[in-house]
């Protein structure tokens, strides 16, 4: 029985076509320096010996790995309970499927898998980096500009160290509108479950919230959440407590206006005819309870941070400095019965 079949190799295309080992490497790579006589000769030789190009060694040669982490800083639970990071990576797999690189996923949720991370970015491993969900005090964003590794980060930065290129939705505008809609709804004590203010998203969300009340002349209500169901149903509780006559409620994301669904239906108030309930994300749990939601283009933004990145490296590779690159996504409003 005959042994696997063994690779031709750049050498001997060359000697085939009767040219030098780096004529043949500059035809395979495109270059526009060979005459169409030589550049006959070679593609002659690759299909007549079926050479295969090496991809791990070229990508050796170029110092390029074909491969891009993308670094989410949350704990694994949050990973797997929050669609949003599953419409991201959506997004992100569809576009980078054309580039030809793989997806290495990581998590940076806690100071040793920083540590961790941090080791393996060093060393060179990948070609760039996608960074989700940043915190204020989260290191990471300034370790990667220190090191150079192309770095897009998905949402605008919001601790000292800036990342120039970022691709993020317009987290102010789609509270306004969410907040307006209760208004023109006739609701006039209109609270909110916000999300972390160490996070650009929450922050935001919160900022539009209060512009919309501010603008109407009506007091705020407000309850801080994480983004989490449970977060959302505990907020619920406390302003029930705090405001019994409540008539309205923006959750600043699905998951915490799935909670906030659950307490009112415990304690008995209608939705939407005693409290109407607007969510953010227009993910799939809005779909399946008919929660009205603000709709962001979570795997446009997924698929926008790839390209970007790709042009980083792209650049990089030619000897270009980086330019600040920023891209803002419109969010809407997606109407349901919950108000």
């Amino acid at each position: 029985m005959s042994g696997a079949r063994k690779r031709v190799t750049l050498e001997e295309v060359a000697a085939h076509a009767g040219v030098g080992r780096g004529t043949v490497s500059r035809v395979i790579n495109g270059a526009e320096n060979v005459s169409p006589e030589t550049r006959e000769l070679v593609e002659r030789a690759v299909a007549e010996l079926n050479y295969v190009p090496n991809h791990a060694a070229r990508s050796l040669a170029a110092s390029r790995t074909d491969s891009i982490a993308l670094v989410i800083a949350e704990p694994e639970a949050r990973l797997f309970s929050d669609p949003f990071f599953a419409g991201i990576i959506r997004g992100i797999t569809s576009e980078l499927t054309a580039t030809g690189r793989q997806l290495l996923l990581t998590m940076a949720g806690t100071p040793e898998e920083r540590a961790n991370l941090e080791g393996y970015l060093s060393g060179g491993h990948v070609d760039g980096v996608l960074l989700l969900s940043q915190h204020r005090d989260d290191p990471l964003p300034g370790f990667l500009v220190n090191i150079g590794v192309p770095t897009v980060q998905g949402g605008r930065s919001i601790g000292p160290q800036v990342v120039p290129q970022m691709v993020d939705v317009d987290n102010h505008l789609g509270a306004h509108v969410a907040v307006g809609h209760l208004l023109e709804r006739g609701r006039r004590k209109i609270a909110t479950i916000s999300g972390p203010i160490d996070m650009i998203a929450g922050l935001h969300r919160l900022g539009g919230y209060r512009e919309a009340l501010m603008l109407a002349g009506l007091p705020e209500y407000i309850a801080h959440g994480d983004f989490t169901e449970l977060s959302g149903a505990r907020c619920m509780r406390e302003l029930l407590e705090r405001t019994p006559d409540l008539d309205a409620v923006f959750a600043a994301s699905d998951l915490m206006a799935v909670g906030a669904l659950r307490v009112l239906a415990e304690a008995g108030r209608r939705v939407p005819q005693d409290v109407a309930v607007v969510g953010f994300d227009d993910s799939s749990h809005a779909q399946f309870t008919g929660l009205s939601s603000v709709h962001q283009p979570i795997e446009d933004m997924g698929r926008e941070m790839v390209r970007l990145l790709t042009s980083l490296i792209s650049g990089l590779g030619a000897g270009e400095r980086p330019s600040r690159a920023a891209l803002v996504l419109t969010p809407h409003l997606v109407i349901r019965e919950s108000s």
